[in-house]
């Protein structure tokens, strides 16, 4: 398992090294799909529709270059030929994908009389895309023609598509886009909410920065599918649209280091790589900044730069995580396996578009990448959860042994004496009584003396099981110093806890030590103290078994004495 994930990240490194520099826009997108479509030569003025289907400037009109008709930054015109008929529906449309800053106007030919289609809607699209849907009066005939006058207002996406479809095709297409959008970016925002309020009770940085990666996830989806400037509040980001998913892009960069070096335990394991970590958050902060570079024509300087941070910190990133994984950190490997997937879909939605137009790569930007930042985020929480459980395990554990015996594995006397004042406060509430058996190994000292200290410990260890043996699920046992034992029995009378300390004193006396020489015999002196006959509680019980122990040890030891009522 081990080998074939190691197999598939350096993979994935290579692909991530061998990646072409992705700009921030990409290359020109024009077509038609079924329309064959022409420009009118830039180097024409800017006519009138009528000019145009009059046929005085069919010669004029050659193969679309959309570079060509961009360099003046005036409007052109196009001449749109059907080379099929289109299907039929109820209301066929042109549509055209495009930048949002190109503004156009669209005309046919009815009989003698020039009609402009009319725009029934808009639908977002990716990085600043979006798509115009132009109700046509009837169906596209093989050979009809349309004309399209195009005014660039601004900067944008650059690029022209034009596609006939009918609208109730469209606005399914749209919707279901929109859904799959909406549905991600809910899901993501659920999760860092969630894991918000989560760290509000634990405190956890691990938390804050979870919630802080995946919001910031959920904004990028939503501004790069351009789905956010059609929601409330997000709708605000509009005016500074490019903006939007460069500058959330970088700063969930910059959780994610922050993000990594937490999980991985960076400060602990490796400090110098948990600086580099803050360090590359920090550099991701300035690109976020460093996008209002391109008002003085650096844009392309900042992509480059961007791109290579990116590269090498998705690189760094993976290597670090598949190290503290090697280092049985398993949260640190379910982050390995959420960031590779995710990183791979984001080269293959990087590569697509470089490629081609956002319209050519639905599968990928609509379902592959949101449902792979879905997907990320719920192993990545399956990690901090696997984090957090490690932790409570840790702390368990620690207050385990805070609280036991090292020796013996029973409490030890501090624990012991808090647990005997909270069953006295309950007996007492519950009008209970409760009893204390104190334990006391006969003749221990001269089994250190001639045995040595490694029999004594054998031998203290040797009675913890036969004791057990004698008690409820509800009674306690902890060792009180050196071979003294104490038991507490919970709800227990004289009557009780008399027989249960005379049957430990057997169970003990039949235990046999061996591996240091002679079999060693033990044997025991119990003291015996309760409530219900002394009156006392607490420390106090322990003072009276421990008086009683004494005087077992004075009639002869191996025998259970119990605590009398002090002479008034």
């Amino acid at each position: 398992m081990r080998d074939w994930l190691a197999t598939c990240l350096w993979a994935l490194g290579a692909c991530l090294l061998a990646m072409p520099s992705v700009g921030s826009a990409a290359a020109p997108v024009v077509g038609g799909g079924s329309l064959h479509v022409e420009m009118l030569d830039p180097a024409a003025a800017d006519v009138s529709i009528e000019s145009l289907t009059g046929g005085s400037l069919d010669s004029r009109f050659r193969p679309f270059d959309f570079t060509a008709a961009r360099k003046r930054d005036t409007a052109f015109w196009l001449r749109l030929r059907a080379e099929e008929s289109s299907a039929p529906g109820s209301v066929p449309t042109l549509n055209v994908s495009k930048g949002r800053h190109l503004q156009i106007q669209a005309f046919t030919v009815e009989g003698d009389r020039t009609v402009q289609l009319r725009t029934a809607t808009y639908l977002p699209g990716f990085r600043g895309m979006h798509q115009a849907v132009l109700a046509l009066p009837d169906r596209l005939s093989r050979g009809q023609l349309l004309y399209v006058r195009v005014d660039p207002q601004g900067e944008g996406w650059e690029g022209l598509q034009f596609t006939v479809s009918t609208l109730e095709q469209t606005l399914a297409t749209g919707a279901e886009r929109a859904r799959m959008i909406a549905l991600a970016f809910g899901a993501l925002m659920a999760m860092a909410v969630s894991s918000m309020l989560i760290w509000l009770v634990l405190s956890d940085r691990l938390l804050l920065f979870y919630a802080a990666l995946f919001s910031l996830q959920a904004l990028y989806i939503a501004y790069l599918s351009g789905q956010g400037f059609e929601w409330p509040v997000l709708a605000l980001g509009a005016p500074v649209m490019s903006y939007t998913w460069n500058v959330t892009a970088a700063l969930s960069g910059a959780a994610a280091c922050l993000f990594v070096r937490e999980i991985a335990e960076l400060r602990l394991y490796s400090p110098r790589v948990h600086t580099i970590f803050g360090w590359m958050a920090a550099t991701f902060v300035v690109l976020a900044f460093a996008n209002l570079a391109q008002h003085i024509g650096l844009g392309g300087v900042v992509a480059a730069i961007g791109n290579l941070v990116f590269m090498g910190s998705a690189i760094f990133t993976l290597i670090v995580s598949f190290l503290a994984w090697q280092r049985n950190n398993r949260a640190a490997g379910w982050f390995l396996i959420a960031w590779g997937l995710l990183e791979g879909f984001t080269i293959a939605v990087a590569i697509r578009l470089l490629l081609t137009d956002p319209e050519g790569a639905e599968g990928l930007l609509y379902y592959g990448l949101p449902l792979s930042m879905v997907a990320a985020a719920v192993l990545i929480a399956l990690g901090v959860a696997d984090r957090l459980r490690d932790q409570r395990l840790a702390l368990s554990d620690a207050e385990l042994r805070a609280q036991t015996d090292p020796l013996t594995g029973v409490l030890n006397r501090r624990s012991l004496v808090e647990r005997l004042e909270a069953a006295c406060l309950r007996a007492r509430a519950r009008g209970l009584p409760i009893a204390l058996l104190f334990i006391d190994l006969d003749h221990f000292k001269e089994i250190n003396d001639t045995r040595g200290h490694q029999a004594g410990d054998a031998c203290l260890r040797a009675v913890i099981d036969p004791i057990h043996k004698e008690l409820r699920q509800s009674d306690v046992i902890g060792r009180y110093g050196g071979e003294e034992f104490v038991v507490i029995l919970s709800s227990a009378d004289i009557e009780a806890a008399g027989p249960i300390a005379e049957r430990i004193r057997n169970r003990v006396a039949e235990v046999r030590v061996e591996g240091f020489g002679e079999p060693i015999r033990l044997t025991c002196s119990i003291g015996v103290a309760t409530s219900d006959t002394l009156g006392v509680w607490g420390e106090h019980l322990i003072a009276r078994a421990d008086a009683a122990v004494y005087d077992a040890k004075r009639s002869g030891r191996n025998r259970v004495q119990i605590a009398g009522a002090l002479p008034a």
